[in-house]
């Protein structure tokens, strides 16, 4: 935890939204797992070293830029995002297991009667996949993909829009993510936005702009016990 910075206050805010891969689902090796085995058809020789590049985008706009950085010329590509959800569908079937500090975290806000949204760079689809699989549907108010946005994270787009569905002012909703990206688009919504780096991220000293930062829910939920 970081020893700098105070501690979010509960009662300050109305709402805490979610970012979902790296903070409710261990999802981050996996997607890179999906990029990897999608990407190496077409002849990538990408490694997830560099997916870091693009950590907290929206898919196309990660197919897009690879595709471009690489020179792959893939027409398609919305066959190749496809490709990647699928893999991943099927890599989160397998693996379904929330991060540490989850479930107690999102039981002790229905229970304080907070708002609970999330906003996330993922598809509508990958959404049902993760809430069906761990359990956590009836925890969430409001859940929106940032695919039925005009840009993605770091635009703040899809927190406003959560935000607006909740009916609480962005001065009272509280951010929680995992990448650079998604620390940028919680603030440019004007909300508090508290970073919990994704593990297998190399540790990027950008993220330290977030208003809180903790290791995992669990120590953020002991703060407000």
């Amino acid at each position: 935890m970081s020893t700098t910075k105070p501690a979010p206050l509960l009662q300050d805010f109305e709402a805490i939204i979610f970012d979902m891969d790296g903070v409710l689902i261990d999802s981050e090796p996996l997607w890179k797992i999906a990029m990897e085995t999608v990407f190496g058809q077409y002849g990538s020789t990408l490694t997830h070293q560099d997916f870091q590049k693009t950590v907290g985008l929206r898919i196309d706009e990660v197919i897009a830029f690879w595709n471009a950085h690489e020179s792959w010329g893939l027409q398609n590509l919305q066959m190749v995002e496809d490709q990647i959800i699928n893999q991943l569908i099927s890599l989160i079937e397998q693996h379904p297991q929330p991060l540490l500090g989850v479930l107690d975290t999102l039981d002790f806000l229905q229970a304080q009667h907070k708002k609970i949204g999330l906003a996330t760079s993922s598809s509508q689809k990958l959404i049902d996949t993760v809430l069906k699989n761990l359990g956590i549907r009836s925890y969430f108010d409001f859940t929106y993909s940032a695919e039925f946005e005009p840009y993605g994270k770091p635009h703040p787009g899809v927190y406003l829009k959560v935000a607006e569905e909740l009916k609480v002012p962005v001065q009272k909703c509280l951010v929680i993510e995992d990448s650079f990206n998604g620390v940028v688009a919680g603030l440019a919504a004007k909300m508090k936005v508290c970073c919990i780096p994704e593990k297998t991220h190399f540790p990027n000293p950008r993220l330290a702009v977030a208003d809180f930062e903790y290791p995992d829910l669990e120590q953020l939920l002991a703060t407000w016990r």
